[in-house]
């Protein structure tokens, strides 16, 4: 999927029109349609319409399926993504250890 094709979807998405959306972000009439064309944004306009439809830049590039603009893990991804303390490797038995601390203080939360 384009750039275009995910601008196209989101739009129709929000129930709005290319040209509300060209409006919107103050864009000349024929700015996506050059998209559609094969030309790449510019980082700040790509940064523009991410803001715009409160999605990620990756998503909207194609990098990423998700449209989620959210960078939360969950716990499991947190400990598996930590791989040391204080220069040691963290064992499995330890993740564990903090899984259960962690999951203790969001239930007392």
């Amino acid at each position: 999927m384009t750039v275009f094709d995910r601008i196209k979807f989101l739009t129709k998405k929000r129930a709005k029109t290319m040209k509300q959306v060209t409006k919107d972000l103050g864009y000349s009439e024929n700015y996506f349609y050059s998209l559609k064309s094969g030309k790449q944004p510019s980082a700040e306009k790509l940064n523009e319409m991410a803001d715009y439809f409160n999605v990620s830049t990756d998503y909207l590039l194609g990098r990423t399926d998700s449209a989620n603009n959210s960078k939360e893990l969950t716990v499991e991804e947190a400990l598996k993504s930590v791989m040391s303390y204080d220069g040691q490797p963290l064992t499995e038995n330890d993740r564990e250890i903090l899984k259960s601390i962690i999951e203790a203080y969001l239930d007392k939360k």
